[in-house]
């Protein structure tokens, strides 16, 4: 604890570096598909293989998180991220690009990262006081979020300069240094109780009564779910919104993606904030939803010369995101055993994500059939009333500052 800051410098460096290629090829892979297919239900199927893996592998992954050397399970999981970045480098410079072998290689991709962020999340606990994990919080979303500000506009340079196979070798580079960095640093593990045989299912079931274990969390995390599930649908949307309602370009593209990550920058300063520390995390997460519900169902109704109050309001859903998963992220690690974080947070992945596959699936129908003004506006006016019903639940209120192993 005493040697913190000094860990986290270096944590955050290769975690930036590493934030921002995969931002770029994250960019150029879904404008690659734009270009290609011009297709929604293409770019909801992409994402489909991105969220998957979360949500089958996230049930299991926290075991192993928790098991094993949180430190050696983020390095390996990093390299293995790269190395399906170099495969997919590979096929397009071989002209091999079906689209099953593209969403094949992303969901092995997000694998990867399936045991990288909880043992990430995990570790934060026990790397720093727990008066410092909003700021900490805070400033991984900014880093985040500058990766969201400088990848779009990176990714369109390099994909207009550059072939895909080179641009897909930037991720590796950006794997490359994150694995290094952590080679300077401890992660320490929490205490395992080696008398107890491993047994998968069981420690799972365990995860999950530490989840529920409180109402309060229990009932917050019902409210965050609801929401990441009228969200995560309308994300898919933002590139065609772009441009077919709008008659956007790539640069209206990069220009949209630019303003959502300096949104979450923003939002990222405010969590780092001193006074942040002592601001009620429930009260903020309600007022930040319904802030964020408003902006939805405003973007529409904004008729098609309307891109520029389009940007502006992708930028303040970009500032309450920020806050909002934030806040709950630091509730878990000061609410839960250090020991059960990696299965806590692993199995919340699956659990928020897996309501999201129905709507992606029908983001082609809701595209075409309901309208994609229309998905704004329903998804706003939902997030919205989430956010006002949360805020009048007793055992939410009462959440609020408690700490880590108090009960209700």
């Amino acid at each position: 604890m005493n040697n913190w800051k000094r860990t986290f410098i270096i944590i955050w460096l290769g975690q930036f570096f590493s934030t921002l290629t995969s931002s770029i090829v994250g960019f150029a892979v879904v404008f690659w598909l734009s270009i290609k297919t011009g297709s929604p239900e293409v770019l909801a199927s992409a994402m489909i293989a991105v969220l998957l893996p979360f949500i089958i592998l996230g049930l299991f992954t926290g075991v192993y998180v928790d098991r094993w050397d949180r430190k050696r399970t983020m390095i390996l999981a990093d390299s293995f991220v790269a190395l399906c970045s170099a495969a997919l480098g590979i096929l397009f410079y071989l002209e091999m690009t079906p689209l099953w072998l593209i969403y094949l290689l992303l969901a092995l991709r997000s694998a990867g990262s399936a045991f990288h962020m909880p043992a990430m999340q995990a570790s934060v606990p026990l790397l720093a006081p727990e008066s410092e994990l909003m700021r900490i919080a805070g400033i991984n979303q900014m880093i985040q979020s500058i990766s969201n500000i400088a990848g779009p506009a990176l990714g369109a340079v390099l994909i207009s300069l550059l072939s895909m196979t080179y641009v897909m070798m930037f991720d590796v580079l950006g794997a490359a240094i994150a694995c290094t960095s952590l080679l300077f640093v401890k992660i320490p593990n929490p205490e395992k109780k080696e008398d107890i045989e491993p047994n998968v299912w069981l420690e799972v079931k365990e995860g999950v009564r530490h989840l529920f274990m409180n109402r309060g969390i229990t009932y917050l995390m019902v409210s965050v779910i609801g929401i990441t599930l009228f969200i995560v649908p309308i994300a898919a949307l933002y590139p065609l919104m772009t441009t077919s309602y709008f008659g956007g370009n790539a640069y209206q593209m990069g220009l949209v993606e630019t303003a959502w990550g300096i949104g979450m920058l923003v939002g990222g300063a405010v969590l780092s904030l001193k006074f942040m520390k002592t601001t009620n995390k429930v009260v903020s997460m309600n007022i930040v939803a319904m802030g964020l519900g408003i902006t939805y169902w405003a973007m529409g109704i904004l008729p098609t010369s309307g891109f520029a109050l389009f940007v502006v309001l992708t930028a303040l859903s970009g500032v309450a995101g920020s806050i909002y998963w934030s806040s709950f992220t630091v509730i878990l690690q000061t609410k839960i055993d250090p020991a059960a974080l990696g299965r806590v947070f692993s199995i919340y992945d699956s659990i928020s994500l897996l309501p999201t596959i129905p709507g992606l699936l029908a983001t082609g129908f809701i595209a075409e059939r309901i309208g994609l003004l229309n998905a704004f506006i329903i998804a706003g006016v939902a997030t919205l009333a989430i956010g006002a019903i949360a805020s009048f639940v007793p055992a939410i209120r009462r959440l609020g500052h408690t700490t880590k192993g108090v009960k209700e």
